[in-house]
């Protein structure tokens, strides 16, 4: 335990901090190339000085720095602070400020760390010119009992040039400002109550003393602490109501005013002190010479000193009640009002005035009081030297002083004497560390008689001078008072040391004694590595050498500590100094550390561990019993039993040993009391699994072979009172220390008998020893599945460990079940590895039946004699009950296995696009899991194996019939893999439809098909919701959700997908349709698409669902006990009833909005073709009962609908018969890319009907368009569904017009014009008004243009205007096919 430095907390950005405080550093820093060249510089300030203490060669610690340019002796022109309980530091330079506060955050490594980051910065000047000079950041206790003793706040004191001093919060909200002098603060230093040590010491009271050039101001700390308290309270009333006019409460301080020198810097308030007799009487007589007289008690005097020039240290003492204290100008200026109306002087004091005397107050300073003059009683004339700064001591005894000579001098605050100098320190930065003793570390001694009361005494107090010297950017720790030097750290040139001397405002004798938070009394500051540190210092290392024991215990453990990182070829010899340096030890706590780092030590073989230990241990049994410690003697005792075991186990291990006896499959039959065909199903389970499972074991580097280091071996096991146990640790190393006592037996390389005997003797309970070799078997799956024979050691092992005392208790129960086998069962449902528990539990299965068949026959052998039969019956029935819960785990072990078998197999179909939410691992499965899932559990696992490999539903459903059954007739709807592409899937599946087959069988009811087309329904929209661009996902999902038979469960399953994943997103397509929704119009298109489809099921499942009875959820009988959530089904089947009638305006809506994203009809305001009603019904409940539009709808609307549904038809025509002509090729690979596209002439005919718009209008307008991309044949089937077809005859014409109008006018063919001539001067005159630039398709051949004249005769009647131009236009279509045009 030597002195150390500690990193207690960092700088999250120091440079923002210093750049605001520099601004001109950051020029400086961007210019850094200019500023590395000395003779391109103008300011010799800057580049002259400062560039040479740059080139210096840096500290190591500075070697992090990456900026070289960076100027880093920044901070030594600061003004600097931090509070004591690291709540608050504060930067200050000039006017402007930097508030720091702590935060915990990560560092870059991961680790949570302390950091301090800003929490203010701003200008803290009020008058034009005024400086920072000084700052303290003082904790204030909080008044709340349930924190009594704690920080509440933290005031921030500064103090300015202008003589002004200001209180602020940690926001930078200014709560008070003192005007005591006119004279600039050159200090300002705080003291708060510590608990007096012994009763001669005199109580201190709390206050802060403020320095100025030729006086001191002391404010009393009770009063400073409520104005303070006062002020805060009535900032926050002030924000709250909007009124900034504050006024400060009074302060009482003490003014004095320093005479008989010539200047001060610094200053020290020693406190009050009571001079003794003889120093009463020799400071009467040099004052009022031999004929003074004395007072009978000694006055009570507050001391000063003062650090400057002549003298160079002044000594001054005030009489306490020689002056009374003055109050502030607030104070008299509210006091003077008092005789009359105490109210209304309160309230003006509260800060309620009036404006005109806020006015007033403002505009004329404060009246300044006149100092008492105190003289200087004496001091230490030195006229050529000046000092810089005083640092007193904790217990107030001590001073340090700094002067511009480069000394550091200690003086006795009591005596007025310098005491001891040190030299070398210019610029030195001091600070005081004060140690209390534990008093649990003393060595008690039999001659060691203590005066006190108390046997060990009261504890004892180092104190230690800790001087900073940056000019050498080293950092010494110093023993007081003429002790040497303890420690010494090199830290950098540019740091900055902080001593508070101070702790929390505001406590006395009784809170100071509760709880309080961790202070720092000196903390350095790190610019460089951005970092402060503490220094440590333990209480020995004040002690003398000749009495501290301790410290020359420590330097023993420090060489032994060098001795164990010697690589020294002659072990004897190191072996030999070791025993001599722990037995040189003295202290029984230090001996034990010593031998633990010994017993550490990586370096000594085991011998020498034993050797060392062993003689430390004769050592201690050869001394009187008295004088021994008894924590140290039972120590090496238990270390040494522990070194014994691991030289059996070892010995054990490393003998050569091997079963040769041979092992068949008959034999294992008889060990596992299994029949053939048992054995072999039992078999050829495990070798599916070996082949499916490819997860490599883990392998650890402690375990290779069974070997353990000794050192670990040690670290992982005690004793306690006798009994070995295992500390807490890791699974890993659990199984290593379980390896290195059972890998080999299990192997059949060591006896087994001869290690279960070895261990048992050493201490180790059964119990432990169990779970040692289950955790052994159970890790190292793969090893024993690859060797058989490994379970004939097993099952040898577990019978020897039966045998043992405490195991099985034969007194238990015959009702109850064992609790030493309930150990084993319970290890096996907590493994996943299911192989090696499988195997386990049918070795302890055996065992026990084994042990219970002996304890049966060995209670009926003592009851043959009498005729009772009870005894036969109680263990017949006790066997039984154990049997149950055996075969119950057999039973749940094997379907576990089967079950991992399955989700670790893999297809070769899969695509070549993987989705990251496939790519993740599967967790592996345990008994223990599956129980814990719910009655989903086991169809959720296998719902997430079927979303990784992606497989079709149409696997699973084949998987569920026979194996020679044939491929469903008739695959439902929605299913878009044709029966060849299934059957080519089924032949690359592999062993995968066998898998499946078999956890069917294992579980008809957890797999049965719709429980687990409904998990995979759910599988499928969890995953899309996590990306929505995977609409592959959803249309997927959407298949498995087809796929359910029973209307009960698909109902509810639509219903909870629709309100948990789509309500919110359909939504938001609908009022974004032209905006960003998150998706991509190709996701977005399949994503409404699949949303039509869904909604369709949920109406097609409730016609259904009164048909089909609901399903009952049955369990296995091997999986009654589960427990869990509820199931995905379960949940469904709670799902309320639909209204039918609002599930069928969504899927109108859904129609409409799949159509505008389908056809990129964006400029469709969807919710345009519905009233209000429409509108409000949308995206509620869909179980609930909405107002829905009925009876006439207003014209307009009809006409909006209409002419987008012929829109929707125009559209769905040219994206399915443009491909004759050439056309935008984005429009050819507009089909979706998931699965068929819709019916959508008939989707628009069904729409027509629901938004009552004429569905003949729609018919006609799609046979229209087919003939207009001249698809004739289909326009000739598609007129059989027209009703009138009057109507549609006289369309038809118009577009025969336009065929032969362009075949005629727009070809400009010879033989064109000369028919055009013959023909009547009507049918010239109507051909001519065609248009043909209106049709989609001009290629059509003439004999097709006949065929459509003659079906227009066919639709006309003869009484119809425009039939004897039908006619004319056969004669002309005639006429025009001779020629053959």
């Amino acid at each position: 335990m030597a002195c150390s430095i500690v990193q207690f907390c960092y700088f999250q950005d120091l440079q923002a901090a210093r750049d605001f405080l520099f601004p001109h550093l950051r020029e400086e820093i961007l210019s850094g190339a200019l500023r590395r060249d000395p003779s391109k510089s103008t300011d010799w300030e800057d580049d002259g000085w400062g560039a040479w203490e740059e080139n210096e060669p840096q500290e190591p610690e500075e070697e992090g720095n990456t900026c070289k340019t960076q100027k880093t002796s920044w901070l030594q022109d600061c003004v600097l602070s931090l509070s004591p309980t690291n709540d608050l530091m504060v930067i200050a330079r000039e006017q402007k400020a930097v508030f720091l506060v702590p935060k915990w955050k990560y560092s870059d490594k991961g680790k949570e760390e302390m950091q301090f980051a800003v929490g203010w910065s701003g200008s803290l000047n009020v008058e034009e010119g005024e400086c920072v000079t000084s700052a303290l950041c003082i904790p204030l206790a909080s008044q709340k009992r349930s924190s009594t003793g704690r920080p509440d706040w933290t005031c921030i004191v500064v103090g300015f040039t202008s003589g002004y001093v200001r209180f602020y919060t940690e926001n930078g909200v200014l709560l008070l400002a003192q005007l005591l002098n006119e004279d600039p603060v050159l200090q300002l230093k705080c003291r708060t109550y510590e608990i007096p040590r012994h009763p001669g010491v005199t109580e201190q009271n709390e206050e802060l003393s403020i320095l100025y050039p030729a006086a001191i101001v002391t404010i009393d700390g009770f009063s400073l602490f409520q104005s303070l308290r006062a002020c805060r309270n009535q900032v926050a009333k002030a924000a709250a109501s909007g009124n900034e006019n504050i006024q400060p409460p009074p302060l009482a301080y003490k003014k004095w005013g320093l005479q008989d020198i010539d200047t001060i810097i610094d200053h020290a308030s020693v406190g009050i002190m009571t001079l003794s007799p003889f120093d009463q009487m020799k400071t009467a007589s040099n004052i009022g010479g031999f004929n003074a007289a004395i007072k009978n008690s000694p006055p009570a005097m507050s001391q000063y000193i003062t650090v400057g020039s002549n003298p160079f240290t002044g000594f001054f003492y005030a009489l306490e009640g020689s002056t009374q204290p003055l109050l502030s100008h607030v104070a008299l200026a509210v006091a003077s009002k008092l005789t009359s109306a105490l109210f209304n002087a309160a309230s003006g004091w509260l800060g309620w005035k009036s404006k005109h005397e806020e006015e007033a107050v403002q505009k004329q300073k404060p009246k300044v009081e006149p100092a008492t003059p105190l003289a200087v009683r004496f001091g230490l004339p030195d006229s050529r030297r000046h000092g810089e700064s005083i640092c007193l001591s904790p217990c107030n005894t001590l001073a340090a002083v700094t002067d511009d000579f480069g000394r550091v001098i200690l003086l006795d605050v009591a005596r007025g004497i310098a005491i001891r100098m040190w030299k070398g320190y210019r610029d030195a930065q001091i600070g005081w560390i004060q140690t209390v003793e534990d008093l649990h570390e003393r060595v008690p001694e039999k001659a060691d008689f203590s005066p006190f009361g108390n046997s060990q005494g009261p504890s004892r107090v180092a104190q230690f001078l800790v001087i900073y010297a940056p000019r050498r950017g080293i950092l010494e720790v110093w023993s007081t008072q003429q002790g040497p030097r303890v420690g010494a750290f090199n830290v950098g040139k540019h740091c900055r040391l902080l001593y508070p001397g101070y702790k929390i405002m505001g406590l006395n004798n009784v809170t100071s004694q509760s709880w309080q938070p961790q202070t720092y009394q000196i903390c350095l500051v790190d610019p460089v590595s951005g970092s402060v540190k503490t220094v440590n210092v333990p209480f020995h290392l004040a002690l003398s050498d000749k009495k501290s024991e301790r410290a020359k215990d420590m330097h023993l453990v420090k060489k032994l500590a060098a001795l164990l990182k010697t690589k020294s070829p002659n072990l004897d010899l190191v072996e030999t100094e070791i025993k001599e340096l722990i037995l040189d030890i003295k202290y029984p706590a230090t001996k034990k550390q010593a031998l633990e780092s010994i017993l550490a030590s990586e370096r000594l073989p085991f011998s020498c561990l034993r050797n060392i230990t062993q003689t430390l241990m004769d050592t201690l049994k050869s001394q009187e019993l008295e004088s021994v410690d008894e924590g140290l003697l039972q120590f090496c005792a238990n270390k040494l039993k522990l070194l014994q075991l691991y030289e059996s186990v070892s010995q054990l291990n490393s003998l050569d040993f091997h079963l040769d006896t041979p092992f068949s499959d008959n034999d294992l039959a008889l060990l596992l009391r299994l029949d053939e065909k048992e054995l072999l199903k039992l078999q050829a389970l495990l070798e599916k699994y070996k082949q499916e499972n490819t997860r490599t074991n883990v392998r650890f580097s402690d375990d290779k072979d069974g070997v353990l280091p000794v050192k670990t071996f040690l670290e992982y096991l005690e004793y306690e009172k006798d009994v070995l146990n295992i500390k807490k640790i890791s699974e890993e190393e659990y199984v290593a220390l379980g390896s290195f006592f059972f890998w080999k037996c299990l192997h059949g390389e060591s006896s087994t008998e001869d290690m279960c005997h070895t261990l048992e003797s050493a201490g180790l309970s059964p119990q432990l020893l169990l779970s040692l070799l289950l955790s052994v078997w159970l890790s190292k799956e793969k090893d024993i599945l690859d060797k058989p024979q490994s379970i004939c050691c097993l099952h040898t092992m577990l019978s020897l460990l039966s045998k043992m005392k405490v195991a099985i208790d034969e007194t238990w129960d015959s009702q109850s079940v064992s609790p030493w086998w309930q150990q084993m069962r319970t290890a096996c449902i907590q493994s996943e590895n299911n192989g090696a528990a499988l195997l386990s539990a049918h070795v302890g299965h055996s065992v026990a039946a084994q042990i219970s068949n002996n304890m049966t026959e060995k209670k009926f052998s003592q009851t043959v004699l009498g005729a009772d039969s009870e005894a036969l019956t109680d263990s017949w029935e006790a066997l039984s009950l154990d049997t149950e819960y055996w075969k119950l785990l057999l039973k749940q072990l094997e379907d576990c296995l089967i079950l991992q078998t399955l989700l670790h197999s893999k297809g070769n179909t899969q695509t070549s696009k993987v989705s990251s939410l496939q790519a993740e691992p599967l967790p592996r499965l345990s008994v223990k899991k599956l129980l814990e899932g719910g009655k989903g559990g086991i169809a959720d696992s296998v719902a997430k194996w079927i979303f990784k490999q992606d497989f079709s539903p149409e696997v699973l459903k084949l998987a569920n019939e026979e194996r020679d059954a044939e491929n469903p007739d008739e695959p439902k709807e929605g299913v878009n893999r044709s029966f060849l592409e299934v059957s080519e899937m089924e032949m690359d599946l592999g062993a995968i439809p066998d898998l499946l087959h078999l956890a069917y069988e294992q579980f008809p009811c957890s797999l049965e098909l719709d429980v687990l087309h409904a998990h995979c329904c759910w599988e499928y929209v969890v995953q899309w919701n996590k990306d929505p661009e995977e609409a592959r996902f959803f249309v997927r999902s959407i298949e498995h959700l087809k796929q359910i038979f029973n209307a009960h469960v698909q109902n509810g399953i639509a219903l909870m997908m629709w309100n948990t994943f789509l309500v919110k997103r359909f939504s938001a397509a609908t009022y974004l349709m032209d905006k960003d929704v998150g998706m991509s119009d190709t996701a977005m298109t399949s994503f409404l698409g699949s949303c039509l489809d869904l909604l369709q099921i949920l109406m097609e499942a409730d016609v259904s669902r009164d048909e089909i009875q609901v399903p009952v959820l049955d369990t296995e009988d091997a999986w009654l006990s589960v427990e869990g959530p509820i199931s995905i089904v379960e949940l469904a089947l709670e799902q309320k009833h639909i209204h039918y009638p609002l599930v069928e305006h969504h899927s109108i809506l859904c129609s409409i909005l799949y159509a505008v994203m389908r056809f990129s009809l964006k400029t469709v305001k969807p919710l345009s073709l519905f009233d209000s009603k429409g509108k409000n019904a949308f995206f509620k409940d869909l179980t609930s009962i909405q107002l829905l539009p009925s009876g006439e709808m207003d014209p307009n609307f009809i006409s909006v609908r209409q002419q987008f549904l012929l829109k929707v038809v125009s559209a769905a025509v040219q994206a399915q018969h443009s491909a004759t002509k050439v056309k935008d090729p984005t429009e050819e690979a507009t089909p979706t890319p998931f699965g068929k596209d819709q019916d959508w002439p008939a989707l628009a005919v069904d729409l027509a009907h629901h938004l009552q718009v004429s569905e003949d209008v729609v018919r006609r307008h799609y046979v229209g368009e087919l003939y207009n991309y001249g698809v004739d044949h289909l326009g000739e089937e598609a007129i059989l569904q027209v009703h009138d077809k009057e109507v549609l005859a006289s369309q038809l014409l118009v577009l025969t017009g336009q065929r032969l109008a362009h075949a005629l006018l727009h070809t400009q063919t010879k033989e064109g014009m000369e028919l055009l001539a013959r023909l009547p001067p009507t049918l010239c005159t109507w051909l001519k008004a065609m248009d043909p630039q209106d049709l989609q398709n001009t290629e059509v051949p003439i004999a097709t243009t006949a065929k459509l004249v003659n079906k227009v005769i066919e639709l006309l009647p003869e009484k119809h205007g425009q039939y004897g131009l039908a006619l004319h236009l056969i004669e002309a279509v005639e006429a025009i096919s001779l020629p053959s045009l």
